[in-house]
Formats: structure tokens, C-alpha cells, sequence
């Protein structure tokens, strides 16, 4: 990997209009969709680039913290 790239973990899924939606969870509002999984995991790379440029012009840390909890039902 280069130094400069950075990994992101991201959530896909099929939506109800049959197009393929990615989450970027660590990310807040960080939102793609494509017609294929291919096509939305090129697009949500476009879109993690430009959320985390406007997260540094607002001065907001680039992504924030995950962690996990437990919750009884």
C-alpha cells in the first residue's frame, strides 16, 4: 500500500431499487451507490476522497471513532 493511501472498512448492500448502496460507517454521511458492486465500490473511493477533503476544511477529525457495545434486549 502506498503512504499515502489510507483503508477504509465500508458496508454494501442492494437497495430497494435494485442499485448497490456503500457506507462508509467510519465516516459520517459518507454515501455511494452503483448500478454493480464494482461500479459502487469505485464510486464510494470518489466519495470517501471528498468527504474526508470537506472534514478537513470544517477542521473535523477525518473519520471518527468506532467501537462496539452491549446492549441486553
Amino acid at each position: 500500500m502506498n503512504p499515502m493511501e489510507r483503508e477504509y472498512e465500508v458496508e454494501i448492500y442492494e437497495g430497494e431499487d435494485g442499485k448497490w448502496v456503500v457506507e462508509c460507517p467510519s465516516i459520517p454521511g459518507c454515501v455511494s451507490e452503483g448500478s454493480t458492486e464494482e461500479e459502487a465500490l469505485t464510486n464510494v473511493r470518489d466519495a470517501i476522497r471528498e468527504c474526508v477533503a470537506a472534514r478537513r476544511e470544517l477542521g473535523l477529525p477525518e473519520r471518527v471513532v468506532r467501537r462496539r457495545v452491549t446492549v441486553a434486549a
